[in-house]
């Protein structure tokens, strides 16, 4: 036998070993849900490194994702994708669910910015919580496939948690992970997880409802209501959407009114610089609010009698409120609109 030929078998027999001590490792789209740490769960158990990864934006935030990963003691990258989301909310190709929620076109952009992010983490695949059939128009096995294929990056997919009812992935047929202890969860029922939660010594996570501001009724009406008259609103708009009462008071002016102390706080901490605050005078008690847009004298009136309605409700008296842009001040004597009007505006 050459010395080249002892070489070469030398080379192959590292590189083999090499393979061999190399962990696997998987990137999981973590929402925080019961269903993604369960995801991470089954994969922390075959031996697989997992990265967290969370999506932030005016919709959602990552503080359940980062909750989640320190209790699974895994690391997370968090990763912004407002613009993105707003771009499938104006034009979503496979349409709207039941709200405001372009479901299937957002799961695929996110397995493809998740893809892009494969390399600089050096991980191996992506996972994610989904489960068949749990949501029928978003997680049946054609969405799925649909989202697969969208992101650009379907082979690179694995489901632990519906893995055996759905084809076999390439991750699973190279060995790097174990088909037999992936799970065959399927339908709306949430008993299978929670015994699995119990069974892994998951104690803390949310309830299955909530999560994306899109998928709530109340919260996608505001956000239709702030697109009619801002087609393209910025962000700082939408989270004002979050706080207080809304009021639409022309076709590009709104008024949010704060409901409590907590609210009149984050109002305040969300006013723009070409934003009118309004507040009753003479430090009387009552609601801080957000005048946005370019308003006339007559609106910034109509402004001041919503203001004085919430600061006494129930009084017929004429009250002076304050009205604060930059460093000008200036003050709007009003009487508090009745409820028959106010109901035009809200």
């Amino acid at each position: 036998m050459t010395s080249v030929t002892n070489s070469l078998i030398f080379w192959e027999a590292e590189l083999e070993k090499e393979k061999k001590e190399k962990k696997v490792r998987a990137l999981v789209l973590m929402s925080g849900g019961l269903d993604s740490q369960l995801a991470a769960k089954v994969l922390l158990n075959q031996g697989i490194e997992v990265i967290a990864l969370a999506f932030t934006s005016a919709f959602y935030g990552a503080e359940r994702a980062k909750k989640a990963a320190g209790a699974l003691g895994i690391a997370i990258k968090v990763v912004d994708v407002h613009d993105e989301i707003m771009a499938l909310v104006k034009n979503p190709p496979h349409g709207l669910g039941k709200n405001l929620n372009p479901c299937i076109d957002c799961h695929a952009m996110m397995f493809r910015r998740a893809g892009e992010l494969l390399s600089e983490l050096e991980a191996d695949f992506l996972a994610s919580g989904e489960v068949l059939g749990q949501r029928p128009m978003s997680q049946n096995l054609v969405s799925l496939g649909v989202v697969a294929k969208s992101s650009g990056i379907s082979e690179k997919i694995l489901r632990p948690l519906s893995a055996k009812l759905l084809p076999e992935t390439a991750m699973e047929r190279e060995g790097l992970v174990d088909r037999e202890k992936l799970l065959a969860l399927s339908g709306r029922s949430r008993k299978p997880q929670m015994a699995l939660a119990a069974e892994y010594g998951l104690t803390d996570y949310p309830s299955p409802a909530g999560g994306c501001l899109l998928t709530e009724p109340e919260f996608a009406r505001r956000m239709r209501a702030l697109m009619r008259i801002y087609p393209h609103p910025e962000r700082a708009s939408i989270e004002k959407l979050k706080v207080g009462r809304q009021f639409f008071l022309s076709e590009k002016v709104r008024l949010v009114v704060g409901r409590d102390e907590k609210d009149n706080n984050k109002l305040e901490q969300l006013a723009e610089s070409d934003d009118i605050i309004l507040q009753l005078a003479e430090e009387r008690p009552g609601p801080l609010a957000i005048l946005e847009g370019p308003a006339d004298e007559t609106l910034k009136k109509l402004a001041a009698a919503i203001v004085v309605r919430y600061g006494e409700p129930g009084s017929k008296e004429e009250l002076s409120v304050e009205l604060r842009s930059g460093k000008s001040v200036e003050y709007v004597a009003a009487l508090p609109l009745e409820n028959s009007d106010l109901d035009l505006y809200r």
